[in-house]
């Protein structure tokens, strides 16, 4: 909970409790400064970690040994005396001429105002969305959203369930509803065959990273116990008008096509960066074109174009949870120098090792961007495919704007509102961008994504009423 006062000061804020944000956390904690965490879930962790200190499952082997190297990360967090505002949620952020930064948070239906010098966004990724036919039926959901609940309630498919899609997460799911005794009836592997020779390129740096051994195993422990039918080209969840998907209709690269009955679709084409909060709060951001993604542009001490703003782990660019921890501790570094609580050359000296870790942490991802990076077909859909799900926004209409001048998304919302939902264009945002490029003729760069505004999430109007006021006995404005 937030503390009694109705704001609060520190040294440093820091958005969301995963790897990255509970590292930063802690060292910078250690070394003297007052920091908080401001995280939506009940406990610390991130998605990658996520209940890691109150598991539901019966087996640690469930989930595997690198999930639970998050006790680690959390128990060094209780230690340092960091603050955790849990079930929290940040919806604006604005700077002050004299005080820094104030970031408004909503907790229990009530809004508080903290004050910060410096910020750090750990935000973490999202699923990307995959947006093929049927996927906002009943019964359609993602891979990640089933591994939530897989680690906080226990929960595995019991009936006929079929995964699609392409990427780590899509087989490490599939081994760990295995083990937990669930049901996969098949995979079905969207991984393009050309991009294996593209990847290839990358293995060297891929056969000396620990993704191998750990990748082979896993793999073979998917293939002993479901149906994988590889180069899937398309797939579709089909079923009655407006009812729950009963089918996974696919076609294959050779154009053959096959049907599957199905009770459970769970889709996955990747994460991608969760940039909401640093585009509303206008760091420039740049187009990953071997991700597909937009991301933040950040220093070698993760700074971003905001020189009290920092962006660490996977929501600066994905790198996986090892990555993001030496992420935060780099961040923390700097953070720490910039307050006064270590000179540069403490700060160059830790940063040493920091690094190392760093570069073994990323050793192989280009070989996993290459081979997993979604095909065309699995992320830019046609027809009256749903894009923006919020406003029930169809892949047609996006086209048909375009052709009578539609150039940008922004410019697509006075068009159709995509964008404006609950979201705010969280699912939407690439799809709709790569869409326009597309049908445009324009590079990503220069379609470019939603300018977002606050407040970055939903609230209430209460919440907005019962603003509390500054020292200066002012009503804080929220500007939307």
């Amino acid at each position: 909970m937030i503390e009694d006062a109705i704001t609060a000061r520190y040294d440093t804020l820091i958005v969301g409790a995963g790897p990255a944000g509970l590292t930063a956390a802690a060292s910078l904690a250690e070394k003297g400064l007052r920091v908080a965490v401001i995280d939506e879930q009940v406990a610390p962790g991130g998605q990658i970690y996520r209940a890691v200190g109150a598991s539901p499952l019966p087996e640690r082997s469930i989930l595997g040994d690198d999930y639970w190297h998050g006790e680690t990360l959390v128990r060094r967090f209780a230690r340092s005396g960091a603050t955790l505002l849990a079930q929290t949620t940040v919806w604006q952020v604005d700077r002050l001429e004299q005080d820094g930064l104030r970031v408004a948070v909503s907790c229990a239906g009530e809004t508080r105002l903290l004050f910060a010098s410096q910020l750090l966004l750990a935000t973490g990724a999202q699923e990307r969305p995959v947006p093929v036919p049927g996927w906002t039926r009943p019964g359609v959901m993602t891979v990640g959203a089933a591994q939530v609940l897989l680690k906080t309630t226990g929960a595995v498919p019991q009936s006929a369930t079929v995964l699609a899609g392409c990427g780590p997460l899509l087989w490490l799911y599939a081994a760990q509803v295995l083990r937990a005794g669930g049901r996969i009836d098949a995979l079905l592997d969207t991984t393009p065959r050309l991009q294996k020779r593209s990847a290839a390129r990358h293995l060297f740096d891929f056969l000396r990273s620990d993704y191998l051994l750990k990748g082979l195993s896993l793999m073979a422990e998917v293939r002993r116990g479901v149906k994988v039918i590889a180069g899937v080209a398309s797939f579709a969840a089909t079923g009655g008008v407006d009812g729950p998907a009963t089918a996974v209709e696919y076609t294959l690269q050779d154009r053959t096509r096959g049907h599957l009955p199905v009770d459970t679709l769970l889709i996955h084409q990747g994460v991608v960066p969760n940039v909401n909060l640093s585009n509303a709060l206008g760091c420039t951001h740049e187009w990953n074109e071997r991700q597909c993604c937009w991301q933040p542009v950040v220093d070698e001490w993760l700074q971003s174009s905001h020189a009290d703003v920092f962006i660490a782990g996977d929501g600066c660019g994905i790198g996986g949870a090892r990555a993001a921890e030496a992420q935060g501790e780099l961040a923390a570094l700097q953070i720490a120098h910039r307050a006064g609580g270590c000179s540069a050359a403490q700060r160059d000296a830790a940063a040493g090792d920091v690094r190392r870790a760093l570069t073994r942490a990323l050793r192989g991802r280009a070989f996993f961007e290459t081979l997993y990076r979604p095909s065309d077909a699995m992320r830019i859909p046609a027809g009256d495919t749903l894009v923006c799900r919020c406003e029930e926004v169809s892949a047609q209409q996006v086209v048909d704007a375009a052709r009578v001048g539609c150039s940008g998304p922004n410019q697509l919302k006075a068009f159709l509102r995509c964008g404006m939902g609950p979201c705010q264009g969280r699912l939407c945002g690439i799809t709709v961008g790569e869409l326009l490029a597309r049908e445009n003729g324009l590079a990503m760069h220069e379609v470019g994504y939603y300018t977002l505004r606050f407040p970055t999430k939903p609230l209430s109007l209460a919440e907005i009423a019962a603003l509390p006021s500054t020292e200066a006995g002012e009503r804080a404005v929220v500007t939307a």
